[in-house]
């Protein structure tokens, strides 16, 4: 079967996909045949123009406007994908903040959306969703998580503490799901060349790129394909690992 008809069929819901990483996901999954739902939060223009090429590969799609972080707005997304594109059979959780500083300077406030978003996004999404998997007994879920989840970073200690917590929810929910033919999966990208790094200057920037042993930042195109291998019928017995595609950075 050709590449771009493995997930033939299929629906995929990929948060926080007007951009970035999510962007580069929804697009390699409407390419493998996908039906592709476009969560965003804020940025209804991109998220429109990811749906617009999305149909110009021949996909099927639609957006849908949804804080990931409020369970009922879930809720609704998920009802809204299912009644117009059919029950989800891939999820990729991809939604997500950065912060960047001292943790002795993050207001509280800060720290408890970061969570909100990263941890609790995941859980209102996959609590959404589990249900019409497990009724069907199959289903993939791909949790975007970070090498800071892995090795933590100076002045990101909330986000790679959120990141590290997807981790053990991926490596939990795969045990807790795994009898029923579903399979969870992360991926945790290095430093990649997205909005996320709008906190370094330039020259951060490049000493970051000098760090990896391939010279450069990773392209969310990169990881995108990572993501789409393990919605693909071929990543059937992988279940509760973590990639890491980073470039070198961590061996």
């Amino acid at each position: 079967m050709p590449k771009q008809k493995l997930l033939e069929g299929k629906v995929a819901l990929v948060t926080g996909a007007s951009r970035g990483i999510g962007r580069a996901v929804a697009l390699a999954l409407g390419r493998s045949g996908a039906r592709v739902a476009v969560n965003y939060l804020r940025r209804a223009e991109a998220a429109t123009e990811v749906e617009a090429e999305l149909r110009c590969l021949g996909a099927a799609a639609l957006t849908w406007p949804a804080d990931v972080a409020d369970p009922g707005a879930v809720q609704g997304m998920v009802a809204e994908v299912t009644r117009r594109l059919g029950p989800p059979d891939i999820l990729v959780n991809n939604a997500g903040i950065s912060s960047y500083g001292l943790l002795t300077d993050l207001p509280e406030t800060a720290w408890d959306r970061l969570m909100a978003v990263h941890l609790k996004g995941a859980f209102n999404c996959c609590q959404a969703i589990l249900p019409g998997m497990l009724s069907r007994r199959q289903g993939r879920i791909i949790n975007v998580s970070s090498i800071w989840g892995l090795t933590g970073a100076a002045c990101e200690v909330a986000y790679s503490a959120a990141k590290a917590g997807i981790i053990g929810f991926t490596r939990a929910l795969a045990r807790e799901v795994g009898p029923a033919g579903i399979t969870v999966n992360a991926v945790a990208p290095g430093a990649v060349g997205t909005e996320m790094l709008a906190s370094l200057t330039a020259d951060e920037v490049d000493a970051l790129a000098r760090e990896i042993p391939l010279g450069r930042l990773g392209r969310p195109e990169e990881i995108a394909e990572a993501v789409a291998f393990l919605a693909s019928p071929q990543a059937g017995y992988i279940t509760g690992q973590v990639w890491s595609p980073n470039g070198g950075l961590v061996m």
